[in-house]
């Protein structure tokens, strides 16, 4: 059902484990070791992967992982994986490797997996994003593509509204940007290869926000065994993993801010500014991690209100009076001494 946005399967075949990690290759031109350290690994984020379930039993998810729910069920997801593509992205974004130097790392291997299934229906996924969100998910990674109505996104409305940073993949095919991708407040993301060229099966269109490495790329799959990928859903779970380490980060950053910070930071690729491929350019998670802090606005630190809007500050008024009460008041007195003198003086006049 998700062939479309399933990871294109290069190699099938197990190899050693502690060769895995010389395969990920990306290390290096994302710079990750430095990220990591900046970042402190994504500690204290728990990004929720909306995808067909985690086998948390695998080595390189111990310890990486937070109940998460299986919405049809209405239970803790647990132990469970209907195919291999969760347990993929969940490693791309907070694996750990094991032993010494084996397996996989995510770019955020101290950041938690919180695992939602399942993601064939838009009203059941709304319903896992709401759960994620209200369970402490700060970030969403939606590696899957959905044929979708107002319901998913809303709930996607409803989660950036509360903070949480959302993440999508663009599809595969070389044709439209697929659902939820392409639902606002979502992060496109489409996939290049080494040469930092757009891959042939990455989707185009007005919707692509970001992209970055998506081909040839080694993840986990059930049963410790790895597997060499191409595809978009892999290219949004490393954005995921970045946000992760942004907000590890800057733990007290904003979601509107921190989608600026990964948008404004990437190197244009393609045609000058933003297009249909690239988007606004190639993520650059060094820069993101880096860049000045604007100073906030006044009326950003201003707190919204029960009915939502903006608080007075300290001091002001929301209605406008006109002049001061005191100075109304020695106005009318000033008045009233000067009309009191007019009269006596003209008194005055008559009597004499």
């Amino acid at each position: 059902m998700f062939a479309s946005l399933m990871v294109v399967l290069l190699t099938g075949v197990p190899a050693r484990a502690d060769s895995w990690r010389d395969r990920q290759w990306y290390f290096g031109p994302m710079r990750l070791e430095e990220a990591q350290r900046l970042g402190k690994g994504g500690a204290g984020v728990t990004v929720a992967v909306v995808d067909t379930g985690v086998d948390t039993r695998i080595r390189d998810l111990q310890g990486a992982t937070v109940p998460g729910w299986i919405v049809t069920r209405d239970e803790p997801s647990d132990n469970v994986d209907t195919g291999p593509h969760g347990t993929g992205m969940a490693t791309l974004i907070a694996g750990r490797g094991h032993g010494d130097g084996a397996g996989l790392l995510g770019v955020a291997p101290r950041s938690k997996v919180m695992p939602i299934r399942p993601v064939n229906d838009d009203l059941l996924v709304s319903n896992g994003i709401k759960w994620a969100a209200d369970h402490g998910a700060k970030v969403v990674n939606m590696s899957f593509n959905l044929a979708s109505d107002q319901v998913l996104a809303d709930a996607i409305a409803e989660a950036y509204a509360n903070d949480v940073v959302l993440v999508g993949s663009a599809g595969n095919g070389g044709g439209k940007v697929t659902k939820p991708g392409a639902f606002p407040h979502v992060i496109a993301v489409g996939s290049v290869g080494r040469d930092n060229r757009i891959a042939s099966f990455s989707n185009r269109g007005p919707e692509v926000d970001l992209v970055t490495y998506g081909v040839g790329i080694p993840v986990a799959r059930p049963g410790n065994r790895y597997d060499v990928t191409n595809g978009t859903s892999v290219s949004s779970a490393l954005v995921a993993g970045a946000v992760a380490l942004i907000r590890a980060r800057y733990p007290d950053m904003r979601a509107d801010e921190v989608v600026d910070r990964l948008m404004s930071t990437a190197v244009d690729r393609g045609p000058e500014g933003r297009d249909n491929s690239y988007g606004v350019g190639q993520m650059d998670l060094m820069a993101a991690l880096t860049a000045p802090r604007a100073a906030p606005t006044e009326k950003a630190t201003v707190p919204p209100t029960e009915t939502g809007a903006r608080a007075p500050a300290a001091g002001s008024s929301t209605e406008d009076h006109g002049l001061p009460p005191w100075l109304i008041v020695a106005v009318g007195a000033l008045v009233l001494v000067v009309g009191v003198s007019v009269l006596m003086l003209l008194r005055a006049r008559r009597s004499s």
